[in-house]
């Protein structure tokens, strides 16, 4: 059985439904019960909010692999300290206490659904390995890399085997965050045309990630290995941008708002700089290791049924 965790989410939703369709019992953990009640779920799926509490050593009665995807990715309210703390107590504390459990329990494989930026930012057009471990910027990525460290040094007392997955960026049906955003004001025609920057970003589509997680879970040779998942192909923004177009139903620009006015605006506050460098910056991310286990995405950014396929 699998026990997964943020089972609701744009990942844990497309995951659990890969598994139960391979035939697989699953054992989902959802944030509240107002989750449970919104569609239907068997009776042992769990409501459990890990910024209070967590699961119990009867929660895992049958289960032989956890695949932690609950976390905390975006903004909360409240002030910095509270921020930071809710960050570490969910994406830290809360990973860490759920694979005691999983331990005490006799789970088989803990896989942690972690991120690329938990390896820091590589900075330039290189495309980072596992192996290159830079800085990590901001509370997400210092949280992510530190409950990875945790959780290695957890593995190496005892007998259940880790897997560490580090996604890129994750599009396709139902995203969310940035790329929602992106992809609504692409939609509306109110999405400025972005230039070509040659700039390098590495991106998976969620079926591919999905694929990826059961790939590794699968692989005697994934045992306590890190794993970055991308498609193997950088695209620029510009790229991306033109992807969502068509996607989008919206015919793309032949123009497109000159490089030297977003230099301009970069100049004017440095907030605006740091969004700026996160929609025309390099982020690029190497999966050779994954595939030299042999896994090969098949999903293309350029077609649009990427974005709204079944998963089929």
């Amino acid at each position: 059985m699998y026990l997964v965790t943020g089972a609701n989410g744009f990942i844990g939703s497309r995951l659990c439904g890969a598994l139960v369709k391979q035939g697989h019992d699953v054992r989902r953990v959802f944030r509240s019960t107002a989750s449970l009640e919104q569609g239907q779920y068997s009776s042992g799926d769990i409501a459990c909010d890990f910024s209070q509490t967590n699961l119990q050593t009867s929660d895992f009665k049958l289960v032989s692999t956890v695949v932690h995807l609950a976390g905390i990715a975006h903004d909360v309210s409240g002030s910095l300290e509270n921020h930071n703390r809710l960050y570490r107590k969910i994406n830290i504390e809360a990973t860490l206490e759920l694979a005691r459990q999983a331990i005490l329990s006799g789970v088989k494989r803990f896989i942690f659904v972690s991120s690329v930026k938990a390896g820091g930012h590589p900075g330039g057009r290189q495309c980072a390995s596992e192996a290159d471990q830079f800085p990590p910027q901001g509370i997400y990525a210092e949280t992510k890399r530190e409950a990875e460290t945790g959780l290695i040094e957890l593995s190496q007392q005892c007998d259940m085997e880790l897997v560490i997955v580090r996604p890129a960026l994750v599009y396709g049906p139902a995203v969310r965050g940035n790329l929602q955003s992106m992809f609504e004001l692409v939609k509306k025609g109110i999405f400025p045309p972005l230039p070509e920057t040659g700039n390098r970003r590495s991106l998976v589509h969620i079926d591919d990630l999905v694929r990826a997680i059961l790939f590794l879970d699968g692989h005697q040779q994934a045992r306590n290995g890190t794993f970055i998942v991308s498609d193997g192909q950088p695209y620029s923004t510009r790229e991306i941008y033109e992807s969502i177009c068509v996607a989008a139903g919206r015919k793309v620009p032949k123009w497109s708002i000159p490089v030297s006015f977003f230099n301009l605006a970069a100049k004017m506050h440095p907030r605006i700089k740091f969004k700026l460098d996160k929609l025309l910056g390099d982020e690029c991310y190497s999966s050779e290791k994954l595939q030299s286990l042999g896994f090969i995405a098949t999903k293309e950014l350029n077609s649009a049924e990427s974005w709204y396929s079944d998963g089929s």
